[in-house]
């Protein structure tokens, strides 16, 4: 089977406005909240290292406060532009309570991490990982115009697999109103990024614990068909290529 060319959903128009402010420089501006404690030679403000690394997975974790608690959320995102959009149901009361478009929003603070390895050193002080992570803070808006609703499920969808928006029927008006989707601009956002060997102390070099890295990357199984699948049906190239 031959593919038609997946659209590309980190770039494409959405209808409502994005900030323009984002647009002007190469790197996001940093403050006080993206600014890190600890190992700030880690951290990154460019953009094209934050896109890469939120372009590279579709699972975030969303942070927000409810009724006084901290809750935090696993949930799927899309990066459109300097902007993410962040799947939910209507029956999620965050969702439901975030702000719209031209109220102050609900406070967030999203996250996305890549494990990239596993760093064993020869004391315990010294183990460490190898990853990519990006954080944003900023304030959430529910997505309530159709077309962006619309424009922003398929940026969800070719986030986690490109190609399958087009290859897929499209939600129904009750599916729609069923789901809900939350608008976060990129602009207060860092990275950071730990890569290299074992840091161990000179008077451990010597110690009889094997040290070094294990490296960690994501794999996917070879795809199940549905039993329900029509006969003839052939696996999509965007599937096989995964």
């Amino acid at each position: 089977m031959t593919a038609a060319a997946p659209p590309v959903p980190h770039e494409q128009p959405v209808p409502h406005e994005q900030p323009a402010a984002c647009e002007r420089t190469a790197s996001y501006e940093q403050t006080e909240r993206t600014t890190p404690t600890r190992a700030r030679e880690r951290a990154s403000y460019d953009r094209e290292v934050v896109h890469a690394i939120l372009d590279a997975g579709y699972v975030c974790h969303l942070g927000f406060v409810r009724d006084g608690a901290p809750v935090v959320l696993p949930t799927l995102y899309g990066r459109v532009g300097d902007r993410l959009y962040v799947h939910g149901s209507t029956g999620s009361r965050p969702l439901r309570t975030a702000g719209r478009a031209g109220d102050a929003g609900m406070p967030v603070c999203l996250t996305v991490t890549h494990v990239d390895g596993l760093v064993l050193a020869r004391s315990a002080f010294h183990h460490s990982l190898n990853y990519r992570s990006v954080v944003v803070h900023g304030s959430a808006h529910q997505v309530t115009e159709e077309a962006e609703k619309r424009a922003a499920l398929d940026a969800l969808v070719e986030q986690a697999t490109p190609g399958r928006s087009a290859d897929c029927r499209p939600a129904s008006a009750k599916e729609l109103a069923a789901t809900a989707v939350l608008r976060l601009d990129l602009a207060e956002v860092s990275a950071k990024v730990r890569t290299g060997g074992v840091n161990d102390e000179p008077e451990d070099l010597a110690l009889p614990h094997w040290s070094g890295v294990v490296p960690v990357a994501p794999a996917y199984g070879t795809p199940i068909p549905d039993k329900d699948l029509a006969p003839g049906t052939p696996l999509p190239a965007y599937v096989a290529a995964l």
